[in-house]
């Protein structure tokens, strides 16, 4: 597992190790079993064994594996840890075990080990209901109020740069407008008229939306009216529109269990970011090399 910490940043990469401990928990509430019924055997390689847990530690070792069946899964997990077995055991024939390089990386194995598994601790441990709901109730003090509408629209296209396709898509939205001011109902005449292809299927509704999920002049737009208000005609990059609002509402925040697996991310990389940088502040760093200050990249030419 690999963790790249950041001077002066809260950001690890995602927390590892919460399945493992749901593990836990459900063989705690099982009561007490048999070791091997635990850790059950899997395989044996020239009499090495091979346990679940084994398996369980090589595909983290594996990188991404192909889909593939479980049976498939646990067959080439196996394998590996076979290879793993018989090649180590032949470089420990041939005494590279011995060597000052093999001995410099496995010194250096065992530390990121070690960190791997008091930063999973750590991040565990900052995890309480207290901590997390006051980082959601944090966030949506943050947020503040956004309002989002909801409206139709009827869209005729038209190709950015010709003028007369422009000129005959206007006149086609004003035709549709002067229908809709007499009366017509926005939705039976969005799904007879519109290019807009879901606007077809839906009578022109787009749903809520806030100001910068649409584009400009049409957020421009939309924003001005009032629910009921039908817009005159609106150019933007798709063509000509006009629009409905059907309501208008301040956006209501994500619920807490819609968030809840970020807040879990951002309270766990937090705790260990900050775990980090006690631990820096409190050690004597000394560094034997200069380095020199980045240039700033020079100015372009005026032409």
């Amino acid at each position: 597992m690999t963790y790249a910490i950041s001077p002066g940043s809260q950001t690890l990469p995602r927390r590892a190790g919460l399945f493992a401990l749901i593990l836990a928990f459900s063989s705690a509430a099982a009561g007490v079993a048999p070791a091997q019924d635990r850790d059950p055997l899997v395989a044996k390689v020239n009499g090495v064994e091979i346990h679940e847990s084994d398996l369980t530690i090589a595909e983290e070792e594996a990188g991404q594996l192909p889909p593939m069946t479980p049976e498939a899964r646990k067959d080439y997990l196996v394998q590996f840890m076979a290879d793993m077995i018989l090649v180590s055991k032949a470089a420990e024939d041939k005494k590279f075990a011995d060597s000052k390089s093999f001995k410099k990386h496995l010194d250096i194995a065992r530390k990121k080990l070690l960190m791997a598994e008091l930063l999973q601790s750590v991040g565990r441990e900052a995890l309480t209901d207290a901590a997390m709901h006051k980082v959601y109730d944090d966030a949506v003090k943050q947020m503040g109020e956004e309002r989002e509408v909801r409206a139709r629209h009827i869209l005729i296209r038209a190709a950015p740069g010709d003028e007369k396709g422009s000129k005959e898509a206007e006149e086609k939205i004003k035709a549709i407008i002067a229908r809709l001011r007499k009366g017509e109902n926005f939705e039976t005449l969005a799904k007879e008229t519109t290019e807009d292809p879901s606007g077809k299927a839906n009578g022109g509704d787009l749903g809520y939306f806030t100001k910068e999920q649409m584009v400009p002049e049409f957020a421009e737009a939309a924003f001005k009216l009032k629910p009921g208000e039908i817009s005159g005609p609106v150019k933007t990059q798709f063509g000509w529109h006009v629009i409905k609002l059907e309501d208008s509402r301040i956006k209501a925040p994500p619920t807490f269990d819609e968030v809840k697996g970020q807040i879990e991310n951002f309270v766990t990389r937090r705790a260990q970011a900050e775990l980090v940088q006690k631990l820096r502040s409190e050690a004597k760093i000394e560094k034997f090399y200069k380095t020199e200050p980045e240039t700033p990249p020079a100015a372009p030419d005026k032409q």
